[in-house]
């Protein structure tokens, strides 16, 4: 039983790291706060309660949260501090050691986050606890469904991941695959809807994987979307490509009322001997199919990619064939990230180690790739009428929105509208913005 009055006229603020999961979680943890009569915390105002949503894919990730927590703490002098997510998960008794800290709750914990908060709020005794269960325990499922502080809606379809590439801790942080019904995740879309959302982003460790717990299939769950009413746009965050079906790119294709002509698929590295390296569950080969395809019943998609730079093993050669593959395909934009070493990977055991400024450079030649490849496409929209779900603006500042296939854009100050926020409208587009980053809109 959680005890309410406790939390009555309390302040709280809220950090994230890391993946649109991790800010869906929190900011679904911060809704039920505020259902418990906690207001967050105005940008210069100490809060009562600080709560720290952690990333650990790289040690730069690690280090980042280590400052945000340090940074909290001494923001928020006498604040009970919760420290959750995957380096939580990975390194909870260290993290419980920092000055400060007031509880550490890992990946199985995280479901009752708000049971174990109140539990330890009210009797707080100033000693750090943190608990953590073994990565074979994680079982739980926490949902989440939240728009945060955007028009878009985020919907947590899965959970953990049984992959275990050599590079990736992933699994140890967030456990093995696991989902909630179909049934379960349509009446969230449906709250979303009564709630006035217009789009909806599926997200989860490795969503493809989706039916591990319940027998469904991903390709019937996306069916199921497509049937609630009001939510009029549905993106699939990310989806691995031997996870990506042509049965589910045709029915996008061809049959949705709703799935936007928008994916995200990782590749990681261009290169056979490195997909190899890494455990990866294809080959360049049926990576170049998958996008093949989608262009070929879907000619205007974007696609995203991700790709790492500079993990062992990957040697010139085989960057310039990553190099050389990507820049061959259709894709829009590329998610760079360098290699990061994680103790306990297996990929610590492969002899062939990048130098830092190798990584730097290669970031840097993929980076440009990828500048190109997203200006070559937006290009193609210039004078083009699309329709744009458009997003708040700050006073004063230009609005933002999205067409159905992500390309951004951006209305000026002067011709933004507060009733324009949250609204599907058929829009020009001119030019580049000044910043290169979006298409303005010259007619409304």
């Amino acid at each position: 039983m959680i005890d309410t009055s406790a939390f009555q006229g309390k302040t709280a603020k809220y950090f994230t790291l890391g993946c649109k999961l991790n800010f869906s979680e929190t900011s679904t943890f911060a809704r039920m706060l505020q259902e418990m009569g906690v207001r967050t915390a105005q940008k210069n105002e100490s809060a009562d309660i600080c709560l720290i949503n952690t990333c650990s894919v790289t040690d730069v990730a690690d280090h980042k949260c280590r400052q945000a927590i340090h940074r909290l703490v001494r923001e928020n002098p006498g604040a009970f501090v919760v420290v959750t997510g995957c380096y939580a998960q990975l390194e909870a008794e260290a993290v419980s050691h920092i000055d400060g800290v007031s509880l550490v709750l890992g990946a199985n914990e995280k479901a009752s986050l708000i049971q174990f908060l109140s539990d330890a709020f009210v009797n707080r005794t100033g000693e750090p606890i943190y608990k953590r269960e073994k990565t074979k325990d994680i079982k739980t499922f926490s949902p989440s469904c939240s728009r945060g502080n955007r028009t878009r809606y985020f919907l947590k379809v899965q959970d953990g991941c049984d992959y275990f590439c050599t590079y990736c801790t992933i699994p140890y942080a967030r456990g093995f695959s696991r989902n909630p019904s179909i049934a379960s995740l349509v009446e969230q879309a449906q709250q979303a809807a009564d709630e006035g959302g217009k789009e909806i982003v599926l997200t989860g460790v490795n969503i493809g994987d989706f039916g591990k717990t319940t027998g469904e299939r991903f390709i019937d769950m996306v069916k199921a979307f497509d049937r609630v009413e009001g939510i009029q746009r549905y993106r699939i965050s990310s989806l691995e490509p031997d996870l990506l079906s042509d049965e589910l790119i045709d029915y996008c294709a061809h049959e949705s009322r709703a799935f936007m002509p928008h994916f995200h698929i990782p590749l990681q590295s261009g290169s056979d001997t490195v997909l190899k390296l890494m455990h990866r569950h294809y080959d360049r080969q049926l990576f170049a199919d998958k996008i093949l395809h989608i262009k070929e019943v879907m000619p205007d998609a974007f696609i995203g990619v991700d790709v790492m730079v500079g993990c062992r093993g990957e040697t010139p050669e085989c960057f310039e064939e990553t190099y050389s593959f990507l820049e061959s395909l259709p894709v829009t934009q590329l998610h760079v990230f360098p290699y990061s070493e994680r103790p306990g990977t297996s990929a610590l055991k492969i002899d062939y180690v990048v130098p830092e400024r190798e990584k730097k450079l290669r970031s840097k030649r993929l980076l440009e790739l990828s500048d190109q490849k997203t200006h070559d496409f937006y290009q193609q929209y210039v004078g083009s009428a699309m329709e744009v779900l458009f997003e708040k603006a700050t006073r004063g500042r230009a609005m933002h929105g999205f067409t159905n296939n992500y390309v951004r854009v951006e209305l000026a100050p002067a011709d933004a509208r507060l009733e324009y926020d949250n609204q599907i409208m058929k829009v020009r587009l001119g030019d580049f913005n000044a910043g290169g980053n979006a298409l303005k809109v010259v007619e409304i």
